[in-house]
Formats: C-alpha cells, sequence, structure tokens
C-alpha cells in the first residue's frame, strides 16, 4: 500500500517518542516483519547455520513418523515446506531455501518410498507435488552461481532418480523433467 506523500511528510515530522510507538504497535501486528527484525537486530544474521540445522533435524525427525498412506506423506511434507518457505522470508537465505527443500525431498522419498512405489488414485496428489517441488528445485538450482551447483549435483541426480522411480514418474516425465542433471 502506497502512502500519499502528505502523510510521509507528516510521519517524518512527528516526535521521535511518538514515531517509535507506532512502529512498535506495528511491529507486533505482524509476525514476520518481527522474526526477520529479531533475526537482523537481535541475531545480526549469523544465525542461518543453526536455523538450518534445526530445519534439517525436524525433516529427519518428521520423516521418521510411521505414515501409512501418501496422503499423510503429502501433509507433512508441505507443512515442512511452509517452514523452509519462511526461513527463507525472514533470513533471505535462498541457497539455504534450496538446500533444505532437496534435503527434504530426499529424506522422504527415501523413507516413503515402499508408501510411494506405485501410481494409485491415493498417491495422484503426492505424486503431482513431489513432480512440481523437484522442478522447482531444478529452475532454483539452475539460477544459481555454476560454483554453488556443482555442489548439489549428486542430491540433485539422487532427487531425480528417486522422482523417476516412484509414483511422481508419470508427472516427471510430462513435466519433461530431466533423468538427470550436469551443470
Amino acid at each position: 500500500m502506497a502512502l500519499p506523500e502528505q502523510l510521509k511528510k507528516a510521519i517524518i515530522q512527528m516526535p521521535a517518542k511518538e514515531k517509535d510507538k507506532l512502529l512498535l504497535r506495528l511491529i507486533t501486528k505482524d509476525k514476520t516483519l518481527s522474526d526477520r527484525l529479531h533475526f537482523e537486530l537481535i541475531e545480526d544474521s549469523s544465525t542461518i547455520p543453526e536455523r538450518r540445522e534445526e530445519l534439517m533435524g525436524r525433516i529427519v525427525r518428521t520423516s521418521r513418523f510411521n505414515q501409512n498412506t501418501p496422503g499423510w506423506v503429502l501433509v507433512d511434507m508441505r507443512s515442512l515446506s511452509a517452514d523452509i518457505a519462511y526461513h527463507v522470508k525472514v533470513t533471505k537465505d535462498k541457497t539455504g531455501g534450496i538446500e533444505l527443500n532437496l534435503f527434504l525431498l530426499n529424506t522422504f522419498l527415501e523413507s516413503y518410498s515402499d508408501i510411494l512405489r506405485t501410481y494409485s488414485s491415493r498417491a495422484d496428489t503426492c505424486a503431482l507435488y513431489i513432480a512440481k517441488k523437484a522442478q522447482v528445485i531444478l529452475n532454483g538450482l539452475n539460477k544459481l552461481d555454476e560454483d554453488y551447483r556443482t555442489d548439489y549435483i549428486k542430491d540433485a541426480n539422487r532427487m531425480l532418480q528417486l522422482v523417476f522411480s516412484l509414483c511422481s514418474k508419470m508427472y516427471a516425465r510430462q513435466m519433461e523433467l530431466p533423468h538427470e542433471v550436469e551443470f
């Protein structure tokens, strides 16, 4: 929402104490902004590795749940994917977002390969999600600098091998995903 010029000038001319009160009231209403300011000002943007490790731990713990349907696997993957997106939004850690999403997909596909082995109507939504997630990861990897991309070749190829061996293979073919990446 753009502010009119008159309002901008009036806000700038307000006493500092009054502006601080208004700013604090506004920040408390936006959790994302509050978390981002905490990350940048309090944590001094130095906790990215710890935050990544914490998310990876959550991914591993969640992948060990004993899910027995593709639907429940999908619910867990979507939930963790939202956590990763929030991490990127707060920290601006785009490389970490790609790395965490790649880790998420590989971990879940390996853990639940028996449930996701064959395509069925119950696995359809999950299969489509997996293929689309793989495509998003590959697009993100292509946007990275070539030096960074080489670090992820092994994991990306493992992901593609799993995507093409499970229920998602039909969608992967339709989306024309490569069977192997070479950056």
